[in-house]
C-alpha cells in the first residue's frame, strides 16, 4: 500500500434531507395562522375587499412593540424553511424560497384579517413579517451541511435520548410551559377551581418565600427526574438538565419582557424562585443516582404534590399585584396557547411515565 493512501480523508457530510425540519416548519406556519386569525369569527359580508389593505394608509400610531413582534414571529419560520429546503435547494435559492413563502403566508394572513372585526391588516405588518423571514433565512445560510442535514442534531439527541422521542418532546416543550404567568415558578399547570375546590385559608399567615422555594424545588426535582428517565444512562444528565433550566430562565425573561414590559422582565425571579432552583438542582444531582423505578415513583410524587400545593395553597399576594402590569392585549392568543401547553404538559408527562413503568422496573 502506498504511503499516500494512508492519509486521512476529509469527512464529507451526506446530502440528506431533514424531515423533522419540514414538519416543524409546517407546524410553525400553522401556529402563525392560528395566532393571527384566532378566534376565527369572520364576517365576509362587511363589504371590504380582501386586498383593500394594500391601498390603505399606514396606521396613525405605530408602536415599536407591534413592529418587533411581527419581525420576531417570522424569524424562526425563515430559519426553519432553509433547513426544510436542504439538500434540493441550498444557499440563496433556499433563501429566496424562504422569503417567498414568508411573504405569501403574511399576505394571506393580512388579507384574511380584513374580515375579522378585531384585526386591522396593514402594510407595515406585512413588511415586518417579510423582514423577519429574510432575517431568519440569512441566519441559516452560513450553517454547514452537518447542521442543515440534521446530522449533528440527530447525533447529539441520539447520544442523549436514543429512541425516546416522547421524552425528547417533553424536554423541548418544558420551557414553553413556563411562559404563561403562574404563581409559582416552574409550576406545571394551574387548574384552579376547575378541578380543585375553593379553599378558604382565613387569616393564616404563610411565609411565601419558603413556600415558593419548596414548590419550585419539588417541581424541578420531579421534572428533572422524569426527563432523566428518557435519557441514556451514559449521557451527562445533570449538565443537560441544568442547561434546560438555564434556557427556560432565558425564555421566561424574554417573554415576560414582552408581556409586562422590559422593566419588569425579572419580576418573576424572586428569592423563593432562586433558592428553589438551587435546592432543586442539588437534590437532583443526588437523586439521579437512584434506580429507574425509584426515580419514576419519586418524580410522580414530586409533580403531583407540587401541583396540589400550587392549586390549593393561597397565592402569593405580591404575585397578584404584579398582574396589574400585565398588558393583556399583548400576545393575547399566543398566551392562550401557552396556557394550554402549561396545563397539558403534566398529564402528558404522567401518562408517558405510567405507560413505560414496566421498562423502568426492568431496569432496576
Amino acid at each position: 500500500m502506498h504511503h499516500d493512501d494512508q492519509r486521512p480523508r476529509k469527512f464529507v457530510w451526506p446530502l440528506q434531507a431533514m424531515p423533522l425540519a419540514r414538519a416543524i416548519s409546517l407546524s410553525y406556519a400553522l401556529l402563525i395562522v392560528y395566532v393571527s386569525l384566532n378566534p376565527f369569527d369572520f364576517n365576509f359580508d362587511n363589504g371590504i375587499a380582501a386586498w383593500a389593505w394594500l391601498d390603505a394608509p399606514l396606521p396613525r400610531f405605530i408602536t415599536l412593540f407591534d413592529v418587533s413582534v411581527n419581525i420576531l414571529a417570522y424569524i424562526p419560520l425563515g430559519f426553519l424553511l432553509v433547513f426544510a429546503c436542504y439538500p434540493r435547494w441550498r444557499n440563496f435559492v433556499a433563501l429566496g424560497i424562504a422569503l417567498s413563502f414568508s411573504a405569501v403566508l403574511a399576505f394571506s394572513v393580512e388579507s384574511l384579517q380584513t374580515w375579522l372585526p378585531t384585526r386591522i391588516p396593514s402594510q407595515m405588518d406585512w413588511w415586518a413579517n417579510v423582514l423577519g423571514g429574510l432575517m431568519g433565512g440569512l441566519l441559516a445560510i452560513p450553517l454547514g451541511p452537518q447542521w442543515l442535514s440534521g446530522s449533528a442534531i440527530r447525533r447529539r439527541f441520539d447520544q442523549w435520548f436514543g429512541l425516546n422521542w416522547a421524552a425528547c418532546a417533553l424536554f423541548l416543550l418544558f420551557p414553553w410551559a413556563q411562559i404563561y404567568p403562574q404563581s409559582s415558578w416552574l409550576g406545571t399547570g394551574v387548574w384552579g377551581h376547575t378541578i380543585f375546590a375553593s379553599v378558604d385559608w382565613g387569616t393564616m399567615v404563610v411565609n411565601h418565600v419558603i413556600q415558593e422555594s419548596i414548590i419550585t424545588a419539588v417541581c424541578w426535582l420531579g421534572t428533572g427526574l422524569l426527563l432523566s428517565l428518557g435519557m441514556r444512562a451514559k449521557a451527562p444528565q445533570w449538565k443537560i438538565l441544568n442547561s434546560l433550566l438555564c434556557f427556560t430562565v432565558l425564555v421566561k425573561i424574554a417573554f415576560t419582557a414582552l408581556q409586562f414590559g422590559a422593566e419588569f422582565s425579572l419580576l418573576w425571579l424572586t428569592a423563593g424562585a432562586i433558592w428553589g432552583m438551587v435546592l432543586g438542582s442539588l437534590l437532583l444531582r443526588w437523586t439521579l443516582q437512584f434506580s429507574a423505578a425509584s426515580k419514576a415513583w419519586l418524580a410522580i410524587a414530586c409533580l403531583v404534590s407540587a401541583t396540589l400545593a400550587i392549586n390549593l395553597l393561597p397565592d402569593n399576594p405580591y404575585f397578584i399585584l404584579t398582574l396589574r402590569h400585565w398588558y393583556q392585549g399583548r400576545l393575547l392568543h399566543f398566551n392562550e396557547l401557552m396556557q394550554w401547553v402549561s396545563v397539558v404538559w403534566l398529564p402528558l408527562a404522567l401518562f408517558w411515565i405510567v405507560r413505560n413503568r414496566a421498562t423502568f422496573n426492568s431496569n432496576t
